[in-house]
């Protein structure tokens, strides 16, 4: 792969224009497609199979016109202090609203709250219920503008009225997170190379990337339902991984041009080597995310494959457009006119960098920092045990919101339930009595301790079809309401026994607690499948089982402890002023699995930008100890790098006033910070110091049956040396290739090093003058030692 890497890169940079015009007319071809296409939808949440979903599926063809799966609003009123609303000129006003409600477009039904005993006992607060013909997604603008003219009139007459419910417009994301993050990255690029146009390059092929990837995902939705959050997650994870990319890339381009080859063959030499590590790093976060398919809910799997689509253009553009746009750059990518003192040292050889510093630390003292790494992990990982998941409802927009505002008056009117109602239905077509097994269905309802209220059975026009509805006394995503809905399913047995019918309860409540449930079943088996597959691609990289293992076990420390951190904060309310957290309750369902397939492909970007280059340093004749500090010392700065602009951005979703965004921001943010600095930077080197050689053991068997993916270069270089002996003169022969003397470099390992030389009459041989002074005498016990080792071998 190195060396098809190699001549792709050599290729971008040679023919640059063609390649860059090329992209150009993809970008427009997209976006013009993109122009007409339909666009995301809200993507409501459903789950076939699930008893929730069985009975919209029934509800839809028995009860087409209670619109089973349209969007439903909740309009509130609360009357002025001091007044109730059964007075005759209050309730003149919300009867007045009411009817306007039912002219609105895509109205299906409105009920009124004085027939249908929808007003508090109090007198003070009353909601009516708007069912929409059509999805969430599909409200027209008509009908938002007539809630906010309701709301609008309501207040102008002195009512306080509140929307709450899915066919509300949400409010517009911010696009805060988005340009804090660039900016974030911007700085952090520029202090890491100190040049302009180094720091500019990734961030202008990040940007056409997450812009082909964004374009492809809206043209995609003339042929597929892709929900919206779809477009935000690749957005977010594209933008991420692509400054990762090109960074790492661009480094080595550095890196290359500073050992003193010509720019197009430092770009083939950077994409070959560093390039073969962003092509496994990629495939493992493409592998992570398509993994969110295999659970069987449809908004994830869109979340998913539009994210891994993204990554997977991230991977294109650093292979090929990447090395276009540094053959536009030429030399002026290594003008540093931003360097500090100490990065200028550091060019020149002179003193060690923090990494360094950092590597050599914890190689010597591997044990006292494995244990205080993987014991503070385990401690922020305890109140995980602790978690709770439910899906979030209007309970967590953010205070003020209109949202916000009706489920709070709900819940001071009529109790936490109001705003989580359950529908019962039941299917009686094989009962001889269909009333009789409603009429029980109504009857053990009532009897339940946890139910509020219960509406009585309204049969289709067949009559064997009943539709009842029950108020939980809880709020929707407690753990009541869950055990409830748990009840009312158990005595579905009995009455199907004693009458024939079936009793399924679903609503929103319910489909919530089904996808939650469903969510939770498959974390595991998530797992599972994710790791494994992601086990066997970096055993194809680093030819070892040890490093797979340690990845692998690593994340999961990570992970955990992220969940540690989400739980004290948004559930035991832990810091909650700080991150501007105003209510605790359960985790978002989405959140663990979501976390779990985006953070496992960071996890391993970062394991394979900072172990590949510890195997190309152990594979080049590298001792165990040098191998782990050199791969610090040309990646740790990288990584670390990498890791702050994606804390970054993260972070800036704290800004957002919603809790769901504030907890992907910060577990996110917390996930990144720990796997990257705690596990890959401190772990992971205390780990493979404490094995040694063991680190890189393969079974020979193992070693026999494995493909060689050559990620660190050696057949590369092998290459590279029999091209340049095949073309040398005969009558001039050159050792080994062009790279076959070995020299004490400043790395203290024997490594390769270029040079041009001919042998004289008397044997000994015959040097240009710039190269004399890199020959040494050990060049036969150091080729020697490379090939005793198989592991160092091709």
């Amino acid at each position: 792969m190195a060396t098809f890497l190699y001549r792709l890169g050599r290729l971008a940079f040679r023919r640059r224009r063609v390649v860059v015009m090329l992209w150009v007319a993809v970008l427009a071809a997209i976006g013009i497609g993109a122009m007409t296409a339909p666009g995301t939808s809200s993507g409501a949440l459903s789950v076939p199979g699930t008893q929730s979903q069985k009975a919209i599926d029934l509800l839809r063809k028995e009860f087409p016109q209670a619109s089973a799966d349209g969007a439903t609003a909740r309009v509130v009123f609360e009357a002025p202090s001091g007044q109730k609303l059964t007075s005759a000129a209050n309730k003149a006003e919300v009867e007045s609203l009411v009817a306007k409600l039912e002219k609105s477009p895509q109205v299906s039904g409105v009920t009124d709250p004085f027939t249908s005993g929808l007003v508090s006992r109090s007198g003070t607060i009353a909601y009516t219920q708007v069912s929409y013909k059509v999805t969430q997604a599909d409200v027209s603008g008509a009908a938002h503008a007539v809630q906010s003219d309701v709301v609008a009139q309501g207040e102008k007459a002195g009512l306080k009225v509140s929307l709450g419910g899915n066919a509300v417009e949400a409010k517009a994301a911010s696009k805060a997170a988005e340009l804090i993050g660039v900016g974030v990255a911007a700085i952090v690029l520029v202090i890491t190379f100190g040049s302009m146009i180094a720091a500019g390059l990734p961030l202008l092929t990040a940007i056409l990337g997450v812009a082909a990837a964004v374009l492809s995902v809206t043209l995609a939705t003339r042929f597929f339902d892709l929900a919206s959050s779809s477009t935000t997650l690749a957005l977010m994870l594209g933008l991420a991984v692509a400054i990762d990319y090109a960074l790492f890339i661009v480094s080595r381009y550095r890196n290359e041009i500073r050992d003193g080859h010509e720019p197009e063959e430092a770009c083939g030499r950077a994409v070959g080597t560093a390039g073969s590590a962003v092509v496994f790093a990629g495939l493992t976060v493409i592998v992570a995310l398509s993994g969110l398919s295999v659970i069987g809910i449809a908004l994830l799997t869109a979340m998913g494959l539009a994210s891994a689509f993204a990554v997977a253009v991230a991977v294109v553009i650093a292979l090929t457009l990447l090395p276009a746009l540094l053959g536009f750059a030429g030399m002026r990518i290594m003008k540093g006119k931003l360097h500090t003192r100490r990065m200028k040292a550091l060019e020149r050889g002179e003193g060690e960098s923090m990494g360094v510093r950092w590597a050599k630390f914890v190689t010597r003292n591997p044990v006292k920092v494995l244990a205080v790494s993987v014991a503070g992990l385990a401690l922020v990982a305890i109140p995980a045990m602790s978690l709770k998941m439910a899906l979030n409802d209007d309970s967590g927009k953010p205070p003020g919101s209109t949202q916000r505002i009706a489920y709070d008056t709900l819940s001071k009117g009529f109790g936490p339930g109001f705003n989580g109602p359950l529908t019962v239905v039941v299917d009686a077509r094989n009962s001889d009595d269909p009333k009789a097994a409603a009429q029980n269905a109504y009857t053990m309802l009532g009897k339940l301790d946890d139910v509020a209220a219960v509406r009585p059975p309204s049969f289709n026009q067949a009559g064997d079809v009943a539709l009842l509805g029950a108020v939980p006394k809880s709020a929707g995503t407690s753990e009541a309401t869950k055990n409830l809905v748990g009840e009312i399913r158990g005595h579905g047995g009995a009455l199907h026994q004693e009458t024939g019918a079936d009793l399924m309860v679903t609503g929103l409540t319910a489909v919530n607690i089904d996808v939650s449930t469903k969510l939770s079943d498959a974390l595991i088996p998530y797992l599972a499948i994710v790791v494994g597959l992601a086990l066997i691609l970096l055993l194809l990289v680093f030819r070892s089982i040890v490093i797979p293992l340690k990845a692998a076990l690593g994340f999961l420390l990570s992970v955990v402890s992220t969940l540690g951190v989400l739980v004290a904060v948004f559930q035991w309310g832990w810091l909650k002023d700080l991150f501007g957290v105003d209510q605790t309750g359960p985790i978002v369902s989405l959140l663990p699995i979501v976390l779990v397939g985006v953070v496992f492909g960071l996890a391993m970007d970062y394991e394979v930008f900072l172990v590949s280059r510890m195997r190309e340093e152990y594979v080049h004749g590298a001792e165990p100890i040098q191998a782990i500090v050199q791969g610090f010392r040309h990646s740790g700065r990288v990584v670390t790098a990498a890791a702050i602009i994606m804390i970054s951005v993260f972070s800036g979703f704290l800004l957002d006033d919603e809790a769901l965004i504030k907890s992907i921001g910060l577990g996110l943010a917390a996930a990144v910070f720990f796997d990257a600095f705690v596990v890959r930077m401190t772990i992971v080197p205390a780990v493979m110091a404490l094995l040694g050689h063991r680190s890189w053991t393969l079974p020979k068997w193992l070693d026999r049956i494995l493909p060689n993916v050559d990620v660190e270069g050696e057949k590369l270089r092998h290459t590279l040396e029999a091209e340049q002996t095949d073309s040398a003169p005969a009558s001039v022969p050159v050792l080994a290739g062009a790279a076959a003397t070995v020299h004490v470099g400043s790395d203290d390992h024997r490594a390769p090093r270029a040079f041009t030389g001919v042998r004289g009459s008397d044997d000994t041989e015959t040097q240009a003058p710039a190269q004399k002074a890199d020959a040494t005498e050990p060049q036969a016990p150091a080729r020697r030692k490379l090939l005793k080792n198989p592991l160092r071998r091709s």
